[in-house]
């Protein structure tokens, strides 16, 4: 009896490992056989990464090879959770060494549903070295590149700046992110058990994007800022904006403003002072528009600069009446004396003179109210009144700048024209991409030669001549024209009382422009005018420039007598 129980149950313990054996041998065939691909391919995912090689972003220059904005490498530390085998040792060294809060990361570490975690985003390629070297499990790196900008404050609002992923987002960095940015590298590799790399399977090289060549000087640039930083604190003003352009060729030697700002810290720094004013902002230009009325009425051939106006001290336009800046019994002027002396009521006799619809041609062919077409993100047009909404007061504002809006980088385009001998030349800031240069300039003829000297010379005469208003933008040893401007700032209920912008803009030497120079003050207290406000500015920046140029003197040295 006892035999056969021991029988049953020997069989029934073989029964069973027949069983089991045969379960195993199908589950075998089936991993084998049936899942034999997908489990390889799951295999080799587990072993196998792709990783994306970051490509360097090319470096912007100025025009003599500084550099305005270049990529610091750094290294990118991170791990992989699932894989973590140390996480608290792993948060103590990354305390340690990267100066990352341990408690923080240490929670993040252990949350194994995520497969990627950033421990330190462009860190100290040493610090992040001598981390790594723990050998911690489930760690690893890849280097990456942070823009900087070494010239700090410098051009900021033109350079812009590149956020975190080395996308451009302002300034030139944004213009030009095509070229600037590189196109990426891919390599995949193999990691053993512990994700450690353990060989290379591909590698597509990474392709370093294109450097960027710019007309900006930055010893230029840097003092403009300079001379408008001390501007708005002598004035107490809210800003100033300068542009300095080569009228030869269209080249912006500056486009500063002030106040600035660190381009290295630019996500801290409010919208409204990263803009590029230059570009940007219109501002109601006042006198320094009245070469664009002289320049038609001489063009069309109503009036010499010789031609007499019997003018009273103001007119009556329509429903509005127009003054001189200063109280004054009826004169006689010529056309050249009613620019030195920026007579409005004599602008608006000659306006009345060449007539509305030839006023706007003028207007249009200057290239008031459309855009320059500068390399630039989000240029505005200016703001000029269609012919067809005048009203018959407006015969009597827009010719002495009123009533019409316009960029500083419009308004110093059309005064390059008059010292590049009536020839306009599209203002342009990068100069040469990678190997290639920028051509195609735009370049159109304004004025004829012959207006075009008697231009330069009513312009001189605004600077040199006794009591003009231009007399302290002189530069001793050097001949100087150019036009002063005094506007009131507009509202949202017409003109803002006690508010003005300030402004001048002229060229030298007159008889070969290297120069043209445009600063305008927003809202200076103490004194208003263009004159006395901002032209100061303008012979402080000019006689730098043309001492750094080794421009040399053209004129003898002059007694300065300053007005408004």
């Amino acid at each position: 009896m006892k035999d056969k129980q021991a029988n049953r149950r020997i069989r029934l313990l073989l029964a069973i490992f027949v069983l089991v054996f045969a379960g195993t041998l199908a589950r075998a065939v089936w991993l084998q056989g049936v899942q034999a691909s997908s489990l390889g391919k799951m295999a080799e995912r587990q072993h196998h990464e792709s990783i994306t090689i970051p490509a360097g972003r090319g470096t912007i220059y100025d025009a003599a090879g500084v550099q305005l904005a270049i990529g610091e490498t750094t290294t990118t530390v991170y791990a992989d959770p699932r894989q973590l085998t140390q996480p608290r040792a792993i948060a103590v060294a990354a305390q340690t060494f990267l100066g990352i809060n341990a408690n923080s990361l240490y929670a993040q570490l252990l949350n194994r549903k995520s497969s990627f975690l950033y421990i330190k985003r462009f860190a100290d390629p040493k610090a992040a070295e001598a981390f790594l070297k723990k050998g911690f499990v489930g760690v690893n790196s890849y280097p990456e590149e942070k823009r900087a900008y070494p010239q700090l404050s410098v051009a900021s609002q033109v350079i812009g700046f590149a956020g975190t992923d080395n996308k451009g987002l302002g300034g030139l960095e944004v213009q030009y992110d095509r070229n600037l940015t590189g196109k990426t590298g891919k390599q995949t590799i193999v990691r053993d058990p512990f994700g450690r790399a353990i060989n290379v399977v591909s590698m597509t090289p990474e392709q370093q994007g294109h450097d960027l060549f710019t007309t900006i000087d930055h010893t230029i640039q840097a003092n403009a800022e300079a001379v408008l930083r001390q501007t708005i604190a002598h004035w107490h003003a809210k800003s100033a904006t300068a542009v300095v352009i080569d009228p030869r060729t269209g080249a912006v030697l500056a486009m500063a403003q002030a106040p600035g700002y660190d381009a290295n810290k630019a996500s801290n720094v409010p919208f409204a002072l990263q803009r590029n004013r230059a570009v940007t902002d219109t501002y109601e230009p006042g006198s320094v528009f009245k070469l664009v009325t002289i320049a038609g009425a001489l063009s069309t051939g109503i009036v010499s600069p010789e031609t007499k106006f019997t003018l009273p001290y103001s007119i009556k336009v329509a429903d509005r009446v127009v003054h001189d800046a200063e109280p004054r019994g009826t004169e006689t002027l010529s056309v050249a004396k009613i620019l030195s002396r920026s007579s409005n009521v004599g602008a608006v006799t000659i306006a009345k003179e060449l007539g509305s619809s030839a006023l706007m041609d003028w207007i249009a062919k200057f290239g008031f109210g459309s855009q320059t077409g500068i390399d630039f993100p989000g240029e505005s047009p200016g703001q000029v009144l269609p012919l067809d909404k005048w009203s018959g007061s407006t015969i009597g504002n827009v010719p002495i700048g009123q009533g019409i809006a316009v960029t500083p980088v419009q308004m110093a385009a059309a005064y390059a024209a008059i010292a590049n001998g009536g020839i306009w030349v599209q203002p342009h800031l990068v100069e040469k991409i990678g190997r290639r240069a920028v051509h195609d300039f735009k370049r159109r003829r304004l004025v004829t030669p012959a207006v075009d000297i008697a231009l330069k010379q009513m312009l001189t005469n605004v600077v040199d001549e006794h009591g003009a208003t231009g007399n302290a933008a002189q530069i001793p040893g050097y001949t100087v024209g150019g036009k002063t401007g005094t506007a009131q700032k507009p509202g949202p209920n017409g003109y803002t009382t006690g508010q003005y912008v300030a402004s001048f803009v002229g060229f030298v030497p007159v008889a070969k422009p290297r120069l043209v120079v445009l600063v305008t003050v927003d809202d200076p207290r103490g004194q208003i005018f263009g004159g006395v406000v901002a032209a100061p500015a303008f012979a402080e920046i000019a006689k730098f420039d043309l001492q750094y140029l080794g421009v040399p003197p053209d004129a003898p040295v002059t007694t300065t007598t300053t007005t408004h």
